[in-house]
């Protein structure tokens, strides 16, 4: 195949400003439409009659960001294909978040996820929880934002700040004008623009090999095809063991208790219909990440003779992130359009997680923060604009925090990292409240705060401690035409993620001197994907055995329980009201 780069046509850049366009004017149809907007139930939550149908894809387009399709396909190119397991997790998150978690949840009936600790256990742990989960939220779509344009601007020549700046205010605009509404039936729209993006590339990928065979075979024979590593070793990367079982704890975490999902979930007419969501989520998550993972492979079997990351003098092409859009720009650019609807599809991705972050940011302020102090004295008119006021002010938040992150450098990758900590602790936390009825609030405090500080204290050592270079003989540039070769000989090994590659430079090679390896304490070496697990495992056990040192609770709402735990009560009690006895004997 030609390896050179082609440029984005005319017709490109008119699909990705018709992405733009529509986007914003769902947002102005919603502002007019129905209720306008003018109640924070519509404005959160859409009135709670949503079809099923937009929220499920919703759900998926929330959790499957740009940063998402673009890392499954450079995990399954670098790394290969053990990482579809994961799958195998979803298929057991599902009906734990559907009928452990959920019914709990809609039979309260709050906008804010948190409000359920205030009533199983007090208003301090709610604020508690509330604030970790905004400064979560807040670095996470900063990053989801900057990251996709960075690595975008680097292979088609958009401008990043161009792509930053156009996607940030794109999707301020119709979160803040258009509300739950708006942000739902745009990432149907989004997500059907991700499908196609995917989909354009492993047709074509697949069709230049010669056929799904030859792409299987050439995988094969470069070591990319792997499923069943049953290495029981938990600092292993990746095993069966660590995606299918340490998958689980990240998926519930995320489709249980997060708020940007709970609160999609609750827009529709009845708990059974919030089920039906959910279980149709996850053929759909199951489909973009698999396609994702296969379009990885699709791209290994072009590009792995001639590998523009062992080249990236002549393609700039300095991280494995980059590799799906470089072959967008290769492959795609004879049939103009196609490039258009590849960043269109992955700006898609981008904006439908901001948009769910800044709309549950906005919830959770108002609920848990603004109303309490200040909003139940304001009239419905008074408390609807301000509440607009806040998701427009975390939407400029998102665009500023993104020039901080441009000079973060390595930083970047860290912090993704980091995120997902925060999702095991607060799993544990909810769980404390809906598993066990002797928790209490000094319990489930400690609990989550140790299993949080643990957590950051081990993925923060990870991320500090140096890759070993690592050679990768599958990959090479024995296919490539002879003007794309660098006349220089020299070889220097640089860091792509979590690995190293091997390429022609003239920069200066590491020293490979033999050192005495350090000893690690084994906890720090454990797999990332073992992060959710360990804070969720951490934090039960430690809140529960705090809960038993420091008193237990008299009576609990058999409301605020799980229905795995639920038992039959003649008391009719409201759910408001809970009995506690919190002190430390």
């Amino acid at each position: 195949m030609d390896y050179s780069k082609g440029t984005f046509a005319v017709i490109d850049y008119i699909i990705f400003v018709l992405m733009l366009v529509f986007s914003a004017s769902v947002g102005i149809y919603y502002h007019f439409a129905g209720d306008r907007q003018k109640t924070s139930k519509e404005y959160f939550l859409a009135n709670k009659n949503m079809p099923i149908i937009p929220v499920a894809f919703s759900l998926m387009a929330s959790f499957m960001s740009a940063i998402t399709i673009l890392g499954l396909a450079a995990e399954n190119y670098m790394n290969g294909s053990q990482f579809v397991i994961i799958n195998i997790a979803y298929i057991f998150g599902t009906p734990i978040a559907a009928y452990v978690f959920l019914p709990v949840f809609y039979q309260m009936q709050a906008t804010s996820a948190f409000e359920y600790l205030e009533k199983r256990f007090s208003k301090e742990t709610r604020l508690l929880a509330s604030s970790v989960f905004i400064l979560q939220m807040v670095v996470y779509m900063s990053i989801v934002l900057y990251a996709p344009a960075l690595t975008l601007s680097a292979v088609t020549g958009l401008s990043k700040w161009f792509s930053v700046m156009s996607i940030g205010v794109v999707c301020t605009f119709y979160c803040t004008i258009g509300g739950m509404k708006a942000v739902l039936w745009t990432d149907l729209f989004q997500s059907l623009l991700m499908f196609s993006a995917v989909f354009a590339v492993i047709a074509k990928g697949v069709t230049d090999v010669g056929g799904f065979s030859e792409v299987w075979r050439i995988a094969d024979e470069g070591k990319r095809i792997e499923f069943f590593n049953f290495d029981p070793d938990p600092t292993v990367r990746h095993t069966v063991w660590t995606l299918a079982v340490g998958g689980i704890f990240t998926y519930v975490s995320i489709y249980a208790v997060n708020q940007a999902q709970v609160q999609r979930l609750l827009t529709v007419k009845s708990l059974k219909e919030a089920q039906i969501a959910l279980f149709l989520n996850w053929p759909l998550t199951s489909l973009l990440s698999l396609t994702a993972s296969f379009a990885g492979i699709v791209v290994y079997a072009n590009l792995a003779k001639c590998d523009p990351i062992l080249r990236h003098e002549e393609t700039h092409i300095e991280t494995a992130d980059q590799i799906l859009p470089y072959f967008v720009m290769v492959s795609l650019t004879m049939f103009p359009g196609l490039p258009g609807l590849f960043v269109a599809g992955v700006f898609s991705a981008s904006l439908s997680s901001v948009s769910s972050a800044i709309n549950s940011l906005a919830a959770v302020t108002v609920e848990d923060f603004l109303y309490p102090l200040c909003f139940h004295h304001m009239s419905e008119k008074q408390v609807n604009f301000f509440t607009k006021l806040i998701a427009l002010s975390y939407g400029i938040l998102c665009i500023l925090l993104t020039f901080i992150v441009d000079h973060l450098g390595g930083v970047l990758q860290a912090a993704l990292s980091l995120i997902n900590v925060v999702g095991g602790p607060m799993l544990g936390l909810f769980s404390l409240g809906m598993f066990f009825r002797r928790t209490n609030v000094k319990g489930a405090v400690i609990g989550f705060v140790v299993s949080l500080s643990l957590g950051f204290w081990i993925s923060i050592s990870a991320v500090m401690r140096s890759q070993k270079p690592k050679i990768d003989e599958y990959r090479s540039t024995d296919g490539c035409p002879a003007n794309f070769l660098s006349n220089t000989t020299q070889f220097s090994v640089s860091s792509v993620g979590n690995e190293t590659f091997v390429g022609n430079s003239t920069m200066s090679t590491l020293d490979f001197s033999t050192k005495e390896e350090e000893y690690i304490f084994p906890l720090l070496k454990l797999s990332y994907m073992w992060y959710a697990g360990f804070g969720y495992i951490t934090c039960i056990v430690v809140g529960y055995f705090a809960s038993l040192i420091c008193g237990k609770r008299r009576y609990v709402n058999p409301a605020l329980l799980s229905p795995l735990v639920q038992f039959k009560s003649s008391r009719k009690e409201p759910i408001s009201e809970v009995l506690q006895m919190d002190e430390c004997t």
